[in-house]
């Protein structure tokens, strides 16, 4: 005994499932599906359907007072949450900044959220916090967005958690986005964190696939899950804004458009310095190529097969032969033979370089999906088995130490 639900009149609102007091119905495919076994036919599912999609198979069971009120107060929350949900509507993107440079994972999130809005019809916007940053905007519009808000102060001239978690909840509570993106960058991941606390919503970290949902408009947010063995999507019903970081390098690099226009709209941060406990007392910049590995144009990475650190000499020659950066897989990172910030993966930095070059690094999937997005990949491994080679452009197999310097031996040769 259980609902019946006409297929043909359901729009897949998902109002029944947001009313089942017992979590007996769900959405497929854009239609209700109800599960007969947790279904009491209790009739709240029915009260609320806007098209009368949905019908008791048999006289409804009579209901306790107590009941009846339950089911009720169920239905008008189910009612005003639904309500509450359309008003939400646009797409923005946090413009990540530090000192008036831009973040490269910001334009590719505009990309993306232009995708997203073209399926929702609404509109993509940019979020630009700092001081003397209005220039920036010009980028903004260039890059595909529709809108700037945009909120200058001295306060706002250093990243600190507090003063731009303040901007960006001030703006969503006054109009109300549909989603929010943030680089999954060590600023986006504190910053949206916080802003997700404050809000009360969802958040997903380490996207890197994004979608809408045709029937019910949700935000699909795919990330690696279990160690990178599964791909897991995740959904926001109840709550707004839908919130995601998305790890830079994982989407395309929007067209840039120059002189397309857009609106600004300006707001104040409506704090002071001395409302912020945290002081910025002075800024020590990290030096070395392994700062821009996500930037890097060729990346010639490392891993188990080296078997030590000072075989990492051989993959350095090769690197500054061709004015790239050295990367790494966990494995070697782990051994203690280079730092934890050349480390490619899942647990490190994705990349997207024009040449990747994989030298004795078998290819876990933690690994692979920090690289395999890559341009041209060229791999060398003595095992014909390893999985890199699934995704490898150009497959060396063979002993890496006659290899590599066979290729530096060439490479010199042809450049000079």
């Amino acid at each position: 005994m259980a609902v019946e639900i006409s297929k043909k009149k359901c729009i897949g609102c998902g109002l029944c499932v947001q009313t089942c007091p017992f979590d007996a119905l769900t959405l497929e495919n854009g239609v209700a599906q109800v599960d007969p076994d947790k279904c009491t036919n209790c009739g709240a599912c029915v009260e609320v359907c806007p098209t009368e999609a949905l019908a008791l198979d048999e006289p409804q069971k009579k209901m306790s007072k107590e009941e009846k009120e339950q089911v009720k107060g169920m239905t008008e929350t189910a009612r005003e949450m639904s309500e509450e949900l359309t008003k939400y509507k646009g797409v923005w993107v946090f413009i990540e900044q530090l000192e008036g440079e831009v973040a490269p994972v910001s334009w590719e999130l505009l990309g993306a959220g232009r995708k997203l809005t073209d399926k929702l019809d609404t509109y993509l916007a940019g979020i630009l916090l700092g001081d003397g940053v209005e220039h920036i905007a010009r980028e903004v519009f260039n890059y595909g967005a529709d809108k700037v808000y945009l909120v200058e102060s001295p306060v706002l001239q250093h990243y600190r958690t507090q003063p731009y978690a303040e901007a960006i909840v001030n703006l969503s509570k006054k109009y109300m986005p549909e989603i929010i993106l943030m680089g999954a960058t060590t600023m986006g991941r504190d910053l949206s964190s916080a802003v997700a606390t404050k809000l009360g919503t969802g958040l997903t970290a380490d996207c890197t696939e994004l979608d809408i949902e045709e029937e019910s408009s949700y935000l699909l947010q795919s990330r690696p899950a279990f160690g990178g063995n599964i791909m897991a999507t995740i959904v926001c019903r109840h709550r707004r804004p839908q919130m995601a970081t998305v790890r830079p390098r994982v989407m395309d690099m929007p067209v840039y458009q120059e002189g397309r226009q857009g609106e600004i709209i300006r707001e104040e941060l409506g704090l002071s310095e001395e409302d912020v406990a945290v002081k910025v007392i002075d800024f020590i910049k990290e030096k070395g190529k392994a700062v821009y590995l996500d930037k890097a144009e060729i990346i010639v990475a490392g891993g188990r097969g080296l078997g030590s650190k000072e075989n990492f000499k051989m993959l350095e020659e090769l690197a500054n032969i061709l004015g790239g950066t050295i990367g790494a897989s966990r494995a070697a990172v782990e051994a203690g033979w280079i730092g934890a910030e050349h480390q490619v993966g899942q647990t490190g930095i994705t990349v997207r370089p024009k040449v990747y070059f994989a030298i004795g690094i078998s290819g876990a999937i933690q690994h692979l999906v920090g690289m395999q997005t890559s341009d041209v990949i060229v791999a060398v491994n003595n095992d014909p088995e390893a999985p890199i080679f699934n995704v490898a452009t150009f497959g060396i197999q063979g002993d890496l130490f006659k290899v590599v310097p066979a290729m530096i031996k060439e490479f010199r040769k042809q450049l000079g």
